[in-house]
C-alpha cells in the first residue's frame, strides 16, 4: 500500500508526518524527507519499514493544517534543508497526447506561416516519441523534450502563490504528476515517490515563438502537498480546476501514467540521468513528467488571485496556490565590470 507524507513547520521547528486521514503521524527524529532518505540509503531499509516504525510521534489534525487553522503549516514534501542549490527541478514536455494536441495548435500558426508545413517540431517531435519512447526492457529509446526550471528555490508550498514576474507575459498552470529522487554518495539515483504538481508556465511567451520555451519554463511551481511512496504509475486519472471570486471559472479531468504517455518511465528516468551533471552526490530532483491539459488552451488568462486546485486519484488532497501579479515595473538589471 502506498505510503504518504508530508513536511510540516511552525515557524522553529520542522516535521515529517505520515499521512493517516484525518491525522498527521509525525515521524520521531526525522525532521526532513531528505534525511529520511538518506537513514535509508545508509541503513539499506525500505522506506515503507522505516516510516512504520517511526511513526510514533504527535498526532495533529489534517485538517486544522490545511485548512490554515494551526500553527504548523504545510511545506513543498521535498527540499534540501538550508541548500535550495542541491535541489535540481527540471521537466519533460511532449509526453502526453494531450500536451502534443495543445503545442501544435499554439505553434501551428506561426510554423505555416514560415514554412507553409502543417506538422510543427513539436508534432515530429511528439511523434518520435509514439515511435520510440517506449523501448523494451533493457534497451534505451528516444530522448523527450527536456526542459530545465530551476533549483530548490522556485519551490513553492501549497498554499503559497505562484508569481508572474514583472518580465513575464503571463503565467499558466501546467498540472501533473512529478518525480521525487535522491543520489546516494555512488552516484546512483533513486526515486523516492511521486506528488502532484503545478509546473507553472509562462505560455504567451512560449507561443510567441517554440523557441522561447526554455524561457517560459523559469518560473514558480509547486508539489504536494503529500509525497507518495510506492504510488501506481499505470493510469492515473486527475482534475484541475481555476477558481476566480470563490467560483469556479474553468475545470477539465485530465489524466498521466504510463497508459496516457508515449514515453516509459524508465525512458523519461534514463534521459534525465544520463548527464553526470545529474547524478552529483547527495543532490535531490524533482522531475515533472508533463501536462495534459491547460486552461491557456480555452483562453483563459490568470489574475491576481485566482486559485488553481490540482487533483489526481490516489495522491492525496488537492494542490492549491494562489496566483500573485507583481504590479511593480520591470527592473533594468546592470552588469557592472569589475575590470
Amino acid at each position: 500500500m502506498a505510503v504518504h507524507l508530508v513536511q510540516l513547520t511552525n515557524g522553529s521547528e520542522r516535521r515529517v508526518a505520515l499521512v493517516d486521514e484525518p491525522y498527521l503521524r509525525c515521524l520521531a527524529g526525522v525532521t526532513s524527507v531528505y534525511d529520511l532518505a538518506w537513514q535509508c540509503l545508509r541503513g539499506s531499509h525500505t522506506l515503507q519499514r522505516l516510516v512504520s516504525s517511526t511513526a510514533t510521534g504527535e498526532s495533529l489534525s489534517y485538517d486544522d493544517i490545511y485548512s490554515g487553522n494551526s500553527a504548523w503549516h504545510l511545506l513543498a514534501p521535498i527540499d534540501v534543508p538550508g541548500q535550495p542549490s542541491r535541489l535540481l527541478v527540471s521537466g519533460t514536455g511532449l509526453t502526453h497526447l494531450g500536451s502534443a494536441r495543445q503545442r501544435q495548435s499554439m505553434h501551428l500558426a506561426e510554423s505555416a506561416k514560415e514554412s507553409g508545413e502543417a506538422l510543427t517540431d513539436s508534432m515530429r517531435m511528439f511523434q518520435w516519441g509514439i515511435e520510440g519512447g517506449r523501448p523494451t526492457d533493457g534497451k534505451i529509446g528516444i530522448a523527450p523534450e527536456w526542459f530545465y526550471k530551476g533549483d530548490g528555490s522556485s519551490v513553492r508550498a501549497p498554499f503559497q502563490p505562484l508569481d508572474i514576474p514583472p518580465h513575464a507575459e503571463d503565467g499558466g498552470e501546467e498540472a501533473e504528476l512529478a518525480g521525487v529522487y535522491i543520489v546516494d554518495e555512488d552516484g546512483a539515483p533513486y526515486r523516492i515517490g511521486f506528488a502532484q504538481g503545478n509546473e507553472f508556465s509562462d505560455h504567451k511567451f512560449e507561443k510567441r515563438n517554440y523557441l522561447n520555451l526554455a524561457g517560459s519554463k523559469l518560473r514558480t511551481c509547486s508539489i504536494g502537498p503529500e509525497l507518495v511512496i510506492g504510488a501506481e504509475f499505470a493510469d492515473v486519472r486527475g482534475q484541475v480546476r481555476i477558481e476566480r471570486a470563490r467560483k469556479i471559472l474553468w475545470e477539465a479531468n485530465n489524466a498521466s501514467g504510463e497508459q496516457n504517455m508515449c514515453h516509459s518511465l524508465a525512458n523519461l528516468e534514463h534521459h534525465h540521468f544520463k548527464f553526470a551533471d545529474h547524478r552529483q552526490p547527495g543532490s535531490a530532483h524533482v522531475h515533472f513528467f508533463g501536462a495534459d491539459i491547460l486552461s491557456f488552451a480555452s483562453g483563459i488568462e490568470l489574475k491576481q488571485g485566482d486559485i488553481v486546485d490540482i487533483s489526481f486519484a490516489g495522491f492525496g488532497r488537492p494542490l492549491r496556490n494562489p496566483i500573485h501579479k507583481e504590479k511593480r515595473q520591470q527592473d533594468l538589471i546592470r552588469v557592472r565590470s569589475l575590470a
